[in-house]
């Protein structure tokens, strides 16, 4: 046990705002690069062997059998043809590299003979000035693990979740390496489920942001129907976290509690805090839904109590114009014997007459609270 006590150390350096240091994702390889093959090498008793050149899986596999460790391939985006020789060289099976050839898996673990197959989503904060209607809040990615007894092959799908700071780390620790592929499993979810929680504290940020907007008394100058715009694109948003999140939690789950020969028994207790933490986003993330689903419906009721607010105000002026507009009428019609039609002082008593009525009924409209 002492030999992977400083195991949350080593693969859970201190977390940093995602809005503070504009991500922890390291970029890609470049489009250009002839090999979707971004790293590939040897560990020995925790070590990396350094051979002065940069190794071929081919190579990489005859080193670990004849002289024994465990071999670390990271790919990105491998075409079919790519992919075939690695896993024809490993014994993978066909439909896992269907799935990790294809991408767009939903996250999960899969057990074939001589293999694990996990498929992770990882989630990217996209930063923005300001959230409108249109803005991108995270974007996702995919990581595919195959893990054997002496390998450990991971596929990258997406522009986001370079491993290759966790790799370097990971090589700052040989007693956590010796530990064999299970350790290198157990980091990449525990990085995975990091981002998880840096991605849903910004969030909380955004939700928070349009709640107070929302919700603030006297606010001008934003056009109705705005808000409705916003909290829709994050609930949309908050989907995609949700679809990489919750299906995780069963593999967590098992990784945690059910033997597995592929596993290291001292590395899969912490698995257990892994699944834990994961379940602790999964709440989050749903309170998030019904949080932006309270604030929406209040926003509608919202819109609403303003257009009845405008129809009552409509309807009261329609009811003090009213008034003249019957006057003038019945006065308007050319019959000769109408009542003070000669009279001195009847254009004074009439108009006289209709502004006190249109007052009158102003001043009932607005003690009520029509105006």
């Amino acid at each position: 046990m002492s030999m992977i006590r400083d195991l949350r150390a080593v693969v859970r350096p201190s977390r940093v705002s995602l809005r503070k240091e504009g991500g922890t994702y390291d970029a890609t390889r470049s489009p250009a690069a002839a090999s979707a093959v971004v790293d590939c090498a040897v560990y020995r008793d925790g070590r990396r062997i350094e051979t002065g050149t940069a190794l071929t899986p081919h190579e990489a596999v005859r080193l670990v059998r004849r002289d024994g460790g465990f071999v670390w391939i990271g790919l990105h985006e491998p075409t079919e043809a790519e992919f075939s020789g690695i896993a024809g060289e490993f014994g993978l099976h066909p439909l896992a590299v269907e799935d990790a050839v294809q991408a767009h898996q939903r996250p999960k673990l899969e057990r074939y003979d001589d293999s694990l197959f996990t498929v992770f989503k990882t989630i990217h904060y996209v930063e923005h000035d300001q959230l409108d209607a249109n803005s991108e809040v995270v974007e996702s990615g995919e990581v595919m693990c195959f893990t054997g007894r002496d390998f450990f092959i991971t596929v990258r799908h997406g522009g986001q979740g370079s491993l290759r700071a966790l790799r370097h780390r990971l090589q700052d620790d040989p007693e956590l390496l010796a530990k064999g592929p299970s350790a290198v499993l157990h980091a990449i979810a525990d990085h995975v489920v990091d981002g998880y929680i840096a991605v849903a504290d910004a969030v909380q940020d955004d939700i928070d942001e349009v709640e107070t907007e929302v919700f603030s008394p006297g606010r001008k100058g934003s056009p109705r129907g705005s808000d409705a715009g916003r909290i829709y694109q994050l609930k949309r948003e908050v989907l995609e976290f949700k679809r990489a999140v919750s299906p995780l939690l069963r593999p967590m789950q098992l990784l945690s509690e059910r033997p597995m020969r592929l596993i290291d028994p001292d590395i899969q207790k912490y698995f257990r805090d892994v699944a834990d933490h994961l379940a602790r986003v999964q709440e989050q993330v749903l309170g998030f839904d019904e949080l932006l689903n309270s604030i929406l419906q209040a926003n509608l009721a919202q819109a609403s109590v303003a257009q009845n607010e405008d129809m009552r105000k409509i309807t009261s002026w329609a009811a003090i114009i009213a008034v003249p507009t019957m006057v003038c009428g019945v006065y308007g019609m050319n019959f000769d014997h109408m009542p003070e039609l000669h009279w001195r002082y009847g254009y004074p008593v009439i108009l006289g007459f209709t502004v006190v009525v249109c007052l009158g009924i102003h001043r009932t409209l607005k003690r009520n609270g029509w105006l």
